[in-house]
């Protein structure tokens, strides 16, 4: 009931196609972006449904006050403690390495302004467990949740991320002027 709910809701009352070339594996990171707006997570709650597949988010800890703390969780919601000094994408890593599955989508921006400078945990986290990123593309423009391309890190960052980055150059955000891929001609 609640798949064809937001099939309907996402595919036909609210117009967005997914063009999804890439299988899932049963371990995996999703890089999304851009992310421009709070609308993303909704799109990508009912992206998820309309699939019928489970995927864990991270989401500002400052958010996960009752009731909403309860809800996030339930949806697959992990708060991060920025002020912490612990190492988040370790202990994220590890629990990959331990589960038969695990199914994580990261905002690389981690904000909803442009910033040329992307969060790095989603690649270090793929690489420590050892499994591929999905590269996700959001486009508002075209109404499209795409991802064409799996990643497998290197242990080479530098020559990585913008290899990563240039994969996202073509899709709009909600509010365009609000991304930016650091590598020009945006």
């Amino acid at each position: 009931m609640w798949q064809q709910f937001c099939q309907w809701m996402l595919y036909r009352r609210l117009g967005w196609k997914a063009n999804i070339t890439v299988d899932f594996p049963d371990k995996f990171i999703i890089c999304l972006a851009p992310h421009t707006s709070n609308w993303d997570f909704l799109l990508g709650q009912l992206y998820s449904g309309a699939e019928g597949i489970k995927i864990g988010f991270l989401m500002k800890k400052e958010w996960f006050f009752w009731p909403l703390g309860y809800l996030f969780r339930a949806l697959g919601g992990v708060p991060v403690h920025r002020s912490r000094k612990t190492s988040l994408t370790d202990q994220l890593a590890e629990r990959a390495r331990e589960s038969k599955t695990f199914r994580l989508c990261i905002t690389p921006e981690g904000t909803r302004k442009a910033t040329a400078e992307w969060k790095k945990g989603f690649y270090f986290i793929a690489l420590k467990a050892d499994m591929p990123i999905l590269l996700y593309g959001l486009d508002y423009e075209r109404k499209l949740i795409e991802c064409t391309q799996l990643f497998k890190p290197t242990g080479n960052m530098e020559a990585d991320m913008p290899k990563i980055k240039s994969y996202f150059k073509g899709y709009r955000g909600k509010k365009p002027e609000n991304f930016t891929t650091g590598l020009g001609e945006e």
